[in-house]
């Protein structure tokens, strides 16, 4: 995977391609052992839509479960590893920056911006990122929302590759452990922003994750992706359509996207869909702390705001950085920013 400085690599030429499908292939056989036929069919569009359906006629909310940490499942996190290299090197062609910003020890909370609805790929390109860094023993634990615990298979699953349902409970408990947390603050506010809003960080006023942080003592690192948002083009956030259903109350889910996507064209974005092969950058931040706050600071709400504003202007910072003369879906085209910035009158 390329890292730090230097060009995405480029589209595979087609002896590259071969050989690239072949390694597909031999994924798929070590990913069977852990995902049967059965499973795979189940989340395939016509059993994510089912499920989707399901909750959405549900009058409670989804029902609380007890977590253990101990789930993991290494060999499982190796595999999925694999595939994010696999799509980080031949499908969006992924450039990782700063990830030795991230401490080699100790508990640490990972603070990213979300993106293409329901199609997250940033999380699966985050922990690849971290295990090739840090290797397999600096457990990464992807806080997920609500909605990716409706499914019995997609819990089992999630449970397997270390993910934790999207909680204060969780994270707290998964930083006593010593665990990296991520986590994503702005939910689907910010992974269902429109199209135009790609370059925005969304979080949406919450502030749980500093909460977390603050009463375990724990350092920040925010961790920022371009490219992930133009995999999808979200036309609408859909707010109304999820105040009419309810959804905050029965997933806490603010928003009901409508997205043009591949291969469905007009949809809703709790489709899983096709995405669209934009290159991506993954930026690890500088650590950011308070150790000068005491622990009671989380329930003060001056000292929360600021440690919010922090990190949220550093966060679209460097949001700001990634996306300057960025071509949507090419990147920072090495070929054509010299042509851009000649029709600007630049030098």
């Amino acid at each position: 995977m390329k890292q730090a400085s230097g060009r995405a690599q480029s589209t595979l030429p087609v002896d590259e391609l071969i050989g690239a499908s072949r390694e597909l292939r031999s994924w798929v056989r070590r990913a069977s052992k852990f995902v049967s036929a059965d499973d795979a069919r189940h989340l395939m569009p016509d059993g994510v839509w089912e499920t989707v359906r399901g909750f959405l006629k549900s009058e409670e909310r989804l029902p609380g479960w007890s977590e253990k940490l101990d789930e993991r499942d290494p060999e499982f996190v190796r595999v999925l590893v694999e595939l994010g290299r696999f799509l980080g090197r031949h499908y969006f062609r992924l450039r990782v920056e700063g990830v030795e910003n991230v401490p080699s020890e100790g508990p640490v909370l990972l603070v990213g911006n979300h993106n293409s609805t329901i199609m997250t790929t940033e999380v699966l390109l985050t922990l690849t990122a971290m295990w090739d860094h840090f290797g397999p023993d600096r457990p990464v634990r992807p806080l997920a929302h609500d909605i990716v615990w409706a499914d019995p298979v997609g819990r089992r699953l999630c449970h397997q590759a270390g993910m934790l349902r999207a909680n204060r409970e969780s994270a707290a408990a998964a930083l006593r452990a010593g665990h990296v947390v991520l986590v994503y603050p702005g939910s689907e506010l910010d992974s269902c922003r429109t199209f135009r809003e790609r370059t925005r960080v969304k979080l949406g006023g919450r502030t749980g994750f500093l909460r977390v942080a603050l009463r375990e003592r724990v350092p920040i690192v925010p961790v920022v992706s371009a490219g992930p948002h133009e995999q999808v083009v979200v036309l609408a956030t859909g707010r109304r359509i999820a105040r009419a259903l309810n959804l905050k109350r029965r997933i806490r889910m603010e928003a009901f996207p409508i997205v043009w996507s591949l291969p469905w064209g007009l949809s809703s974005g709790l489709m899983p869909f096709v995405p669209l092969p934009a290159q991506t950058t993954l930026r690890f931040g500088k650590p950011i702390g308070w150790p000068e706050l005491a622990a009671d600071a989380a329930d003060r709400s001056n000292e929360l705001s600021l440690c919010y504003r922090e990190v949220e202007s550093a966060m679209q910072g460097m949001l700001d950085e990634l996306s300057r003369d960025r071509i949507p879906w090419l990147g920072k085209s090495e070929r054509v920013l010299p042509l851009l910035r000649s029709l600007r009158g630049e030098r």
